[in-house]
């Protein structure tokens, strides 16, 4: 009865971590890779193959201009093999081809916008799923109203009162309490001005986020600026918002631009010591995220994919070699040398950017097994 509660327990774990964040890194990595193969159409290259996956081959069909579409056994990635290349990474190129046909052969111009169509193409899918779930839900906003002061808090200290109602923040207008939580995320450490109208007053206050430690559950434990501010509680100081197509993508692009901004300010608070390498997360907490949302609804787990596409488009523009950001960087110094690196530099920049890809896969995994085992603590 055991070996039966614990193969139940197993397909009940693969049921929702497991296949939920397969659907939705396969979604990313088809969209990304499928940038990289329409740019590459357009401008005249040749596609040998278009991958799913990696390893043994589940199954595939080659159409009429003899593109391979296959899947891989793998599913953790892809690839686009353009003709001609010496391998899946678009690294060498084979001299016995039609140099008109491969990427290498292409102007430089044209293989810049060929590498840069797969993480662009991950900011379209993420601009498509929150423009349509604000068409579908449209948001919740709460008036900047200051509904309660936690004591001992940053903001006690700074003077903040019950009612008061934030106008600006580093001279920035705020609109809702979302918009204050939000500019408190980028400014974790950070002094932050505040203009707040106090019974029709203006009231100029300064407060600095506190740096605390929220645990989120499987998500483990989480740095977080703290002001000590809760919105009102009045009915009327919340609304749903509703919006037209064109008011629900300029909200969609202000969700991505604030990812973008987040993810910036962290990075640079890693440099700064403001924040941790501990909130890093790799396969097997992204897994978990994707399982704790399908749990939830379809909704949240489609709404993860939305950050999880802005997250890989950014991380393949990182200049790192092996990463599309790797190669814009070639590109750039062909541009400026008025000539392509030298392939040992180019293959001694490739070992390299594999080196720094293990050490990272490394590193998020063995911090993800950690969390695990230690349950967050």
């Amino acid at each position: 009865m055991a070996g039966v509660n614990a193969i139940g327990d197993l397909l009940a774990w693969f049921g929702w971590y497991v296949v939920p964040f397969i659907i939705i890194l396969s979604l990313i990595v088809g969209v990304h890779e499928l940038g990289h193969y329409l740019v590459g159409r357009w401008c005249g290259v040749k596609i040998d193959a278009f991958s799913l996956g990696f390893g043994p081959e589940l199954f595939a069909r080659v159409d009429a201009r003899g593109t391979r579409w296959r899947v891989g056994a793998l599913p953790l990635g892809g690839y686009v093999k353009f003709h001609g290349d010496a391998n899946a990474a678009s690294a060498g190129s084979d001299p016995s081809v039609d140099r008109s046909l491969t990427l290498a052969g292409q102007p430089l111009r044209n293989r810049a916008a060929i590498v840069l169509a797969g993480p662009v193409a991950n900011f379209v899918l993420a601009f498509v799923i929150f423009t349509g779930m604000f068409m579908a839900f449209g948001r919740v906003e709460h008036m900047a109203r200051i509904g309660r002061i936690e004591a001992g808090s940053p903001a006690a200290a700074a003077g903040f009162q019950a009612g008061d109602v934030i106008k600006s923040i580093n001279g920035n207008p705020i609109d809702s309490f979302e918009a204050l939580q939000e500019s408190t995320l980028m400014s974790t450490g950070l002094p932050m001005s505040f203009v707040v109208d106090r019974q029709g007053h203006d009231v100029d206050l300064t407060a600095t986020p506190r740096i605390t430690v929220v645990d989120q559950g499987v998500f483990g434990k989480r740095r977080m600026g703290h002001l000590g501010l809760a919105s009102s509680a009045d009915r009327n100081d919340a609304k749903v918002e509703r919006c037209g197509l064109i008011t629900c993508a300029a909200w969609g692009a202000a969700q991505e631009w604030f990812i973008v901004k987040a993810t910036g300010t962290y990075i640079a608070g890693i440099f700064a010591g403001r924040e941790s390498t501990d909130q890093m997360s790799g396969l097997i907490g992204a897994a978990q995220m994707a399982g704790e949302m399908a749990k939830i609804s379809f909704w949240e787990l489609f709404s993860l994919a939305g950050w999880f596409s802005v997250s890989v488009g950014l991380m393949n523009l990182l200049p790192v070699p092996l990463l599309d950001g790797g190669h814009l960087a070639f590109y750039a110094f062909e541009a400026l040398l008025g000539r392509p690196l030298s392939e040992r530099a180019q293959e001694i920049g490739l070992r390299i950017g594999i080196a720094l890809v293990a050490l990272l896969v490394v590193f998020t995994t063995s911090h993800d097994i950690l969390r695990l085992v230690t349950n967050g603590n």
